[in-house]
């Protein structure tokens, strides 16, 4: 098993779509025991520690006959990919029938293939666990409705969309208690001991397939969160979390195992204390998209071992395309923010190349989309950069900026840097549609007495500094709007 490093570079996969794709490529059907080697090899140039296969497990006929029949769900296809089949619609990965790997994509055997493949490059594999919902035609919804939270008739009559008939039963639908329930899902009844054992145990035969594995909305399986979505239907609160008991019955058989949580609603502090190793940074994400530099660098004030087990992104199969969200010099900006902060840097497949079309996950195929050949080139020089020793071991601070009296621009920058022995880095990006300058304080040890060379690893640009100004007045930085840098020092 592959236990990720410090700060580690991810890289998420929609499976089923990426295999679609390089059988066209290849022009034969590709499935995970048959990817090419040099698939492999172009994701291990990439620089990453670990790829998540989203969309692995089997999904479920059920789920895929109630997204046909739903009017909405349909629209957004169509708007995706015009020349949708039905056998376009595979279903949602988020709507399990089984933990085990979809026959489509090559099975268990063909899943092992693929993490031996990564393996051999020194990559880790993530996988999806979604802990609070399962397909209606999950073999749990017959052999053990007592796992569900329960309805009646009445409550079908009365909701209909809220509640759903599985055989002899009425279970309710899966849901996030700020929205509407999810169609295609039963919801499980995380208060119940005999269903927490039987995820004890799947999770223990996930992780013998993988290295870690990002769980879908996890704060929704917190007892307080639980137990204000579902009151009385879910019975008493248990003493205890789920989540340490998941976490200990993995720990036993893999203690490397890496816990990813997709985390909203500011819990991502709490799900760290029950032991996840990351949860995502939504609220960066945010501030990055829609609010100023003051907003960037009061996020970055937090104390940096809680940020260290962050994931920072600006994109994932859940949000729209960073380059259809953002405009192009946000997008690289925002990109660059993300990138190079504590934590969890998460690149999503087809960022790199620009694409803006958001597949919905219940297709099995996407649009073909001309790649950003500028933007590939950006990412390429940003991911180069996270390679380095000083981006991935080096300590992480950010830094005050200062500006003049009659120039206060320096208010839409943001700057934070990396030290890792001699070498040292800095990030400075302009949050804004027009030029500021600034001078960046910088106080790490030993820049006195020496002349440093910087280098800016997306342009290539270098520049000769003296340490005892760069330490007595700052470094002066100019930016255009949405400008940044990224100096190493050589």
């Amino acid at each position: 098993m592959l236990t990720l490093p410090p700060n580690p570079v991810v890289y998420e996969i929609n499976s089923w779509v990426w295999l679609a794709d390089l059988s066209r490529r290849y022009g034969r059907p590709i499935t995970l025991a048959s990817v090419p080697a040099p698939v492999w090899d172009e994701l291990a140039a990439l620089g990453l520690d670990a790829v998540w296969l989203m969309g692995v497990w089997e999904r479920s006929p059920a789920g895929v006959a109630l997204a046909l029949a739903n009017p909405d769900l349909m629209e957004r296809f169509r708007t995706a990919l015009p020349d949708l089949g039905d056998a376009d619609i595979v279903g949602s990965p988020y709507c399990i029938r089984r933990y085990e790997v979809a026959a489509e994509l090559g099975g268990r055997s063909g899943l092992a293939a693929a993490r031996a493949a990564l393996a051999e490059r020194g990559i880790g594999l993530l996988l999806d666990f979604v802990p609070n919902h399962v397909a209606p035609d999950h073999p749990w919804t017959i052999q053990h409705p007592g796992y569900f939270i329960q309805g009646d008739s009445a409550d079908l009559e009365r909701a209909p969309d809220e509640f759903l008939r599985v055989g002899h039963h009425v279970l309710a639908r899966g849901r996030d208690p700020y929205f509407a329930p999810w169609p295609d899902v039963a919801q499980l009844n995380l208060f119940d001991s005999g269903l927490r054992a039987a995820l004890a145990s799947t999770m223990r035969e996930i992780a013998d397939q993988c290295d870690g594995v990002r769980c879908d909305m996890a704060m929704l399986v917190l007892n307080r969160i639980f137990a204000q979505t579902w009151g009385e239907r879910a019975g008493p609160p248990p003493e205890a979390e789920i989540w340490p008991e998941l976490i200990a019955a993995v720990k036993t058989v893999h203690p490397g195992f890496t816990w990813v949580a997709e985390a909203y609603w500011d819990m991502e502090w709490d799900l760290q204390q029950l032991g996840f190793a990351f949860c995502y940074d939504k609220r960066l994400y945010d501030r990055l998209a829609h609010e100023n530099a003051a907003a960037v660098d009061g996020h970055l004030h937090a104390e940096p071992a809680y940020q260290a087990r962050l994931v920072r992104f600006v994109e994932n199969h859940d949000e729209a395309r960073a380059a259809s969200t953002f405009p192009p010099g946000r997008h690289r900006v925002a990109a660059l923010a993300a990138g190079t902060q504590l934590g969890m840097r998460l690149f999503h497949e087809g960022q790199l190349d620009g694409r803006r079309v958001h597949v919905p996950v219940f297709l099995g195929r996407r649009p073909d989309e001309t790649p950003d050949y500028e933007l590939q080139r950006f990412y390429r020089r940003l991911l180069g950069a996270l390679r380095l020793p000083v981006m991935r071991l080096g300590s992480w601070r950010l830094c005050s900026l200062s500006g003049w009296p009659d120039n206060q621009t320096h208010r839409n920058l943001v700057a934070w840097g990396w030290a890792h022995g001699e070498q040292w880095c800095l990030v400075a990006v302009n949050v804004s549609e027009r030029p500021a300058q600034a001078r960046v304080k910088l106080d790490w040890p030993g820049l006195r007495g020496r002349r440093w060379y910087l280098r800016d690893q997306l342009d290539d640009a270098r520049y000769e500094r003296e340490g005892d100004v760069l330490v007595a007045e700052g470094l002066y930085v100019d930016l255009q709007a949405w400008g940044m840098h990224l100096f190493v020092t050589e």
